[in-house]
Parts: C-alpha cells; structure tokens; sequence
C-alpha cells in the first residue's frame, strides 16, 4: 500500500485507509462535500470529497475505505480530493498498517522507565510507582499502548510511555542543575501526570475522548488514580501525597489550559516546563513531517499562533 508519508502533491493514489473522521459540510454556494481524516500508521490527511456522486459510496468514521483521487496541498499541507470512495472488507487490509505507532521499541521504553523508577529512594513513592508500572499488568499494557492525545502531539501507539519517559528523562535532568529539587517527588510525579490519560482516551483505532475524558479530563482522573492507590500504601505521608497530587494537578500551568490550580512548589513548575517542552516539540517534529517536501515557508499554525519555517540547512 502507499502510506501517507510517501505521498506528493500532484500524483493519483489508489489505496485502503482507515476514514478517521468524516464530516458532512456544505461549500459557501450551498454545495454538499465531506471532509475526511484518512489515516494509517505513518500519520494523517485532509480528505475532501467535492463531488458526491455515484463513485461515492456510503461510509461513516472509522470505516477502512478504498479511495481513489489526487494529492494537492493546501495552506502548505498535504490534501486529497477524492474522486471515488467504496467500503471495504476486512480480508481486504491489515489492521497493523493503520496504526500509527512510536519511532522508538515499546519494550526498551517501558526498560527504561522501569530503571528509572529503581532509582527512587523514598520507600513510599517507590512502592507507588511500582504499584503501576511493575505490578499492575492491565494498566501496564493500557499505558503502553496509549497515546498520549487525540491530536496534536504523541497521537500515536506508544505515544503516552514515549512522552512520559521524555518528560521524565528532561526532569531528570533538572536535578543535576537545580539542588532544591526533590528528585523523588519530581520524578514520581513525571512518571504519574498524565497516567488519567488511559481512562480520558480509548484505544485505537477510535482514538477519541471517553465519557469520563469529556466530563472529567485526565488531570483530575489521574489524581483520582493517585488518590485511591496511595490509600493502598500503609502509613503515606499525607503532606507527601498531598504535594504529588499538587504536582499533577499544577502541570498544565495555568487555569486557562485545564489545571484545577497554578504551580505553587518548585516541583509542579518544573514537571510544567519538561510537559510543555516535550509537548511543544514533538508538535513541532510532527509538522515538519507532515509538510511537502522542500518546502521552506510551512504557513500560519494557530498553536503556535506563527507562520512557521524550516531552519536553514
């Protein structure tokens, strides 16, 4: 099959791809089209179809479709107007080439943060983090195989352990750099803040917000998570859980990106910087992946409220 990533502007493309979204919309004249999501493992695509007629069969989101049709670009992005659309059957594709997955091995990623957690000195945030990552078999597979967003950045398989651990890893380094950091704590809670994740979002390939994602949102159910395991733990220090669930409660930053509070221990603000770092430039990685090639000029992107460039080889 062709994958997205190999995709040009300018070629025909016959291929299967799983219709990630499909939205009925009408042009400015009053004209039906769809706008579609197409995805396999390497990434997405804008989809139009303009002209809905009898090569169009009916479909509906996260159906796998046979499309045929052009790619152009549009405001510096790859798209396809799709010319013909049929269902297909499941003896017809693999479902393994329609999940986008991390760069990096699962299994070296979760080594890595299991090494990380051996670490940890304090007795109880120890027996915390392997209560989760060590113990807990059904969490231990959910995280694994989380992404760690519906969109924008790490919305991949894999993405969730591949932030956590990079999250972890920066906050890691913080502490050779600033001594009043207590590594435990900040450490402990990287590993934690954004484990609410595997209940706020489904698996793939749906991929999308649950129930208790849209009416609750990960910051507060992972805290929740953290609240009911550390009543587990015989004789947790309350000032020490109150101070970790402080830390995932505050790593947003700020009120107006979804924390219930603003950082008030040094902790907190850090695991809110290595959040926003890791956050901000895989974001910007998966741009620069998605853009034509050679492009230099990529155009206005509202998250980073500039026209972005590519940096000058």
């Amino acid at each position: 099959m062709r994958y997205i990533t190999e995709l040009r502007e300018g070629e025909n493309i016959s291929g299967i791809y799983l219709c990630k979204n499909k939205q009925n919309l009408k042009t400015k004249a009053g004209k039906s089209y769809y706008s579609m999501i197409l995805q396999d493992k390497t990434g997405t695509v804008d989809a139009k179809v303009w002209d809905l007629n009898n090569g169009i069969e009916h479909f509906e989101s996260m159906d796998f479709i046979k499309v045929d049709g052009m790619v152009t670009t549009f405001q510096g992005s790859l798209q396809v107007n799709v010319r013909r659309v049929r269902r297909t059957q499941e003896q017809e594709y693999d479902i393994r080439d329609y999940l986008p997955t991390s760069r990096f091995s699962l299994d070296d990623m979760m080594k890595e943060l299991t090494g990380i957690i051996a670490t940890i000195k304090n007795p109880y945030l120890k027996t915390l983090l392997e209560s989760f990552f060590v113990k807990d078999k059904e969490f231990i597979k959910s995280f694994r195989d989380h992404s760690a967003a519906k969109s924008v950045h790490h919305g991949f398989v894999g993405g969730l352990l591949e932030h956590t651990l990079s999250v972890t890893k920066l906050c890691d380094y913080y502490c050779t750099r600033y001594p009043i950091l207590n590594r435990d704590l900040l450490l402990t809670a990287a590993m934690c803040h954004d484990i609410g994740k595997t209940r706020e979002l489904s698996l793939f390939p749906a991929n999308d917000y649950t129930d208790e994602g849209q009416l609750i949102g990960h910051i507060v159910t992972g805290t929740e998570m953290l609240h009911d395991r550390i009543r587990e733990i015989p004789g947790f220090p309350v000032g020490l859980a109150n101070e970790l669930k402080h830390c995932i409660l505050a790593h947003h930053g700020e009120l107006e990106y979804g924390s219930p509070k603003k950082p008030a221990l040094v902790e907190a603000l850090a695991l809110n910087l290595a959040d926003n770092t890791d956050a901000k430039m895989e974001t910007m990685t998966e741009i620069f992946a998605g853009a034509v090639d050679g492009a230099e000029w990529l155009g206005f992107n509202r998250l980073f409220d500039s026209n972005l460039r590519r940096t000058s080889k």
